[in-house]
């Protein structure tokens, strides 16, 4: 029997803006993990989105994660310079059946009056999976508008059952029924945060995935996702999101503050933070500001 991986977590952060509280807490948790198991801990670069991702804000990024003392092992990823990658996984599903073009706006979505709430917005009603594929077909062939959505009963069909196994506390059911027939590629975004994220935990050799609570319920469509594609199950630790002391969530569109004073010297706070007390125990912004 092969000697078991080490422990290998990763950060990828989305560079639409400077790194915040809520962001740097969610790097140290993984950093943690990495380094206090004697593993790898990996920096990616999630900048799929060309309308709000910049390189000056990649800079910055880095520059922070250094500032606090973070350090990482092997190359940074950058998304964005791997799309025909992820256009190879997006040929291997379609070619099993599994993918159709859906012609269906934001708006026409949001304006379905029985579409339900899913973990990524309204879950689509199906309209374009009725289609009929020759007709649909043509209609792509003309360069009508058009995202890629895994058709998800034939999905689960193939894969049946799932459960992902979450630190401490054992497996847990997979429901990505919840997502409906998610949008897998867009003409804006050439492949969606579900694939690539799942594409790059796999090629990477992550073992352990942490992020926060708020996207657990994509760990059901990331799991049916490897397993479709026959890549290796990771095991996951989702973490509170760090909160202002008034409960208020630390996100980028709360302004919440960035992490980092640049004019100040850089500090050697996660090796301190490491030596003393894990993220775990952080549960407010106020606790190690």
């Amino acid at each position: 029997m092969p000697p078991p991986l080490p422990i290998t977590t990763r950060f990828a952060p989305s560079p639409t803006g400077p790194l915040h509280l809520g962001s740097a807490y969610a790097a140290l948790f993984a950093w943690t993990q990495a380094r206090q198991a004697e593993g790898r801990f990996l920096l990616r670069i999630e900048d799929i989105d060309p309308a709000r991702c910049r390189p000056e804000y990649t800079a910055a990024l880095i520059d922070d994660l250094t500032w606090l003392g973070l350090d990482w092992d092997n190359g940074i990823r950058t998304q964005s310079q791997h799309f025909p990658e992820y256009r190879r996984t997006l040929d291997h599903l379609a070619q099993a059946g599994l993918l159709y073009p859906c012609f269906c706006t934001r708006a026409d979505i949001a304006n379905a009056t029985t579409a339900p709430q899913g973990p990524d917005g309204p879950i689509y009603p199906g309209t374009c999976r009725r289609l009929d594929p020759a007709q649909a077909q043509d209609r792509v062939a003309q360069g009508e508008h058009h995202a890629l959505r895994l058709e998800l009963d034939q999905a689960l069909h193939q894969t049946g059952p799932l459960t992902w196994h979450e630190q401490g506390e054992g497996p847990l059911p997979c429901r990505p029924e919840a997502f409906g027939d998610p949008v897998l590629a867009r003409k804006d975004t050439p492949a969606s945060y579900h694939l690539c994220v799942t594409h790059d935990d796999a090629i990477q050799a992550v073992t352990l995935v942490t992020r926060g609570d708020d996207l657990r319920p994509a760990t059901s469509l990331h799991r049916l996702l490897q397993t479709l594609m026959n890549w290796p199950e990771p095991a996951y630790a989702h973490h509170p999101l760090l909160r202002d002391p008034a409960g208020q969530r630390l996100a980028k569109r709360t302004k919440a503050p960035r992490c980092a004073n640049p004019a100040s010297p850089p500090k050697a706070f996660a090796p301190a933070w490491a030596s003393t007390k894990g993220p775990s125990e952080v549960k407010r912004s106020d606790d190690w500001l």
